[in-house]
């Protein structure tokens, strides 16, 4: 059954960028935690991830969020970053849809290629989460319920073959296109009726219909971020959204109690704001950059825990909570590290000089290998396989090799290390190689891949921060 709700049938719709070019989410209100008892062996897998648009780590941290703080004590939250590597060859601008493309493909924008809200040439070879789904178990529901129908029609590619031919079984967006029921005011007022509705929506079909794989957008907090910045109506706007999502983790609570379904939820936004105002981003300060992840799960790993994720954690993520196994040559374009169960190996660096890669990793679970694969092409980009050569097999304790590249001259290399729960890649060029997509020079690497995330700011642990003013 294919529930289908447009306001209007258009193609194509804009949400132009207005951009200029744990924490304490709740004290705990003594309310039992929403049960979370299910049997993951015989449940139906679902999962559910929201994203809250344009909310800033020190805000959410410090905002009354009752409903987000009962699901952190069942699961986890932590910060997160976006925007790629600051000044490497994967720099994502901190914009709305370069960070959902961000968060359903997996991979920064250089290679999925959305570098800003008019998503002119997505690049559809790095598949989205979606995709994924549908491919490999085409039985499986998947659900939209946004505003902005360029989340489904550009973004995720609804139809379009190059995107895969992919048709959602839920779809309720659009609303904004319906002028009669939701005249737009100067103050998005229409925004948050939207908003409403979209919840209302995303309750009704959580409860009756529960699709495999959900988005759900909430867009109020951003609009509102951008027309008052760091203020009350901006406090405001997030105890609205709290309450939204407490509707829904009640639609989700149901089906656990009376289903026999597991469910993963993921909450996070796309995006922070900038430092001085709150009313504007775009750029990379750090609280730009800076962002949470809020999820149910009880299973989350190390790597959630002591290192700062990012936004492009969650397909991985979602990939084996669903035991979705994604093809080789897309694993090993992915930028994320799963958030749930083991993790072999992070924090992939590596250096050229003249005919040597230096490679060095950050070992999480020590058990087994890491294959070096190496590939001087970047077809994949095209939709063609890379042609990998298998380099090196080194025990993981190893963290360091130093590799003769003289049979394989290039100015580019893409460097793939296979672990025994995770793979993770790397890609370099020689000084005088420019990187044709982004137009930066690769460096080493970014801040966010080697600095534990204590040293970016304080967050949330099981009992809530007490301080007002957390660094960022």
């Amino acid at each position: 059954m294919i529930c289908t709700i447009y306001c209007f049938i258009l193609s194509v719709s804009t949400k132009l960028s207005v951009d200029p070019t744990s924490v304490p989410l709740c004290h705990n209100n003594g309310d039992v935690p929403w049960t979370t008892e299910a049997n993951s062996e015989k449940s139906t897998k679902k999962v559910l991830f929201i994203v809250a648009d344009g909310i800033p780590a020190d805000v959410i941290e410090n905002a009354t969020v009752i409903n987000m703080k009962q699901i952190q004590r069942i699961g986890a939250y932590t910060r997160a970053y976006v925007g790629g590597g600051k000044k490497t060859y994967t720099e994502t601008a901190t914009i709305s849809s370069p960070g959902y493309m961000s968060l359903l493909t997996g991979t920064w924008g250089n290679k999925h290629n959305v570098y800003n809200n008019y998503v002119k040439n997505p690049n559809y070879h790095y598949k989205n989460i979606f995709r994924l789904v549908k491919e490999l178990e085409p039985d499986k529901k998947i659900g939209i319920f946004s505003t902005w129908t360029t989340n489904r029609l550009k973004l995720i590619g609804e139809g379009l073959s190059e995107a895969g031919n992919i048709t959602f079984d839920y779809i309720f967006d659009g609303y904004e296109l319906d002028l009669i029921t939701y005249p737009h005011d100067k103050k998005s007022r229409y925004i948050y009726n939207i908003d409403q509705r979209v919840t209302d929506e995303t309750t009704e079909c959580i409860r009756t219909h529960a699709p495999d794989l959900s988005w759900v957008y909430l867009q109020y907090t951003d609009d509102i971020g951008h027309y008052f910045g760091d203020s009350k109506q901006f406090s405001q706007s997030i105890t609205y959204l709290d309450d939204q999502i407490g509707r829904i983790w009640k639609a989700v609570d149901y089906r656990i109690k009376y289903h026999k379904e597991d469910w993963l939820v993921i909450i996070t936004t796309d995006h922070g704001r900038d430092p001085r105002t709150g009313q504007s981003h775009s750029g990379q300060s750090v609280r730009e950059r800076t962002t949470w992840i809020l999820t149910n799960s009880q299973e989350t790993n190390d790597y959630f825990r002591d290192y700062q994720c990012g936004i492009v954690d969650i397909l991985p993520t979602i990939t084996r909570f669903m035991n979705i196994t994604i093809p080789i040559e897309s694993e090993r374009e992915l930028d994320g590290i799963p958030l749930i169960g083991k993790v072999s190996l992070i924090e992939p660096n590596v250096s050229l000089h003249g005919n040597q890669l230096t490679i060095t990793w950050t070992v999480l679970h020590n058990t087994g290998n890491v294959t070096i694969w190496l590939s001087t092409s970047n077809l994949f980009k095209k939709g063609i396989i890379d042609n990998y050569k298998l380099i090196d097999i080194v025990s993981i304790d190893k963290k360091i090799v130093i590799i003769d590249i003289k049979k394989y001259p290039s100015d580019f290399y893409k460097i793939a290390l296979e672990g025994q729960y995770n793979t993770v890649n790397k890609w370099v060029y020689r000084p005088r190689y420019q990187n044709k997509t982004s137009g930066k020079i690769s460096t080493p690497c970014s801040v966010y891949n080697t600095t534990k995330k204590t040293l970016l700011g304080r967050i949330l642990q099981k009992e809530p921060l007490t301080s007002s003013k957390n660094s960022t």
